[in-house]
């Protein structure tokens, strides 16, 4: 069996869904993974309030097993707490050296944020161009928006407005499927 390590935030956690291990983006993947019998098993890292350097310095245990796939969802809080976008980048990028040194094989997809379009300035242009640059870079499987049909849907969303619903995560798990499945591989 190989693993998928799903390594994020609250929004991979499953933050304030009633039961996160069945309805959270991890849970929703492994069940797509389950139906076609791929011999895959979904490792979910999500911390919620973690950030880039948070991630970063909690790898290292996450890393003492096999990783076949690592889905990459980090950046958010870094964003909601003004840390400057190279060191969104920087910490990004020394996430996945560390992931290609330990494994060479490893397969990643790169979820990417954006943030609202009330953020004045350039700050939100730059946030949302430092995943492509990386996904580019790095030639990773890339996903633009990981909210995409979710964010500013009430009806999608908790009461917090910020994070998915278990209806919301279903959407999630439907646009990124395309992406995680296109790097899962039997022998």
């Amino acid at each position: 069996m190989k693993n998928i390590l799903f390594f994020g935030d609250s929004l991979t956690a499953g933050y304030g869904l009633a039961n996160a291990d069945v309805d959270s983006f991890p849970a929703l993947i492994q069940h797509k993974i389950d139906e076609l019998e791929l011999n895959y098993k979904v490792i979910n890292a999500g911390l919620s309030g973690d950030t880039t350097r948070g991630g970063l310095s909690r790898l290292d245990y996450w890393l003492s097993r096999p990783v076949a796939v690592l889905v990459l969802e980090l950046g958010i809080n870094d964003a909601i707490r003004n840390v400057p976008v190279t060191t969104i980048q920087q910490n990004l990028q020394q996430i996945i050296d560390k992931v290609k040194t330990k494994f060479p094989n490893v397969k990643i997809a790169l979820m990417g944020m954006q943030l609202p379009v009330f953020i004045p300035g350039n700050r939100a242009v730059e946030f949302r161009n430092l995943f492509g640059a990386i996904a580019d870079k790095n030639n990773l499987a890339f996903v633009p928006f990981f909210l995409d049909g979710v964010a500013d849907k009430q009806h999608l969303n908790l009461a917090d407005g910020l994070h998915p619903s278990a209806e919301g995560y279903k959407v999630i798990a439907e646009n990124v499927w395309p992406v995680i499945k296109g790097l899962l591989s039997e022998p």
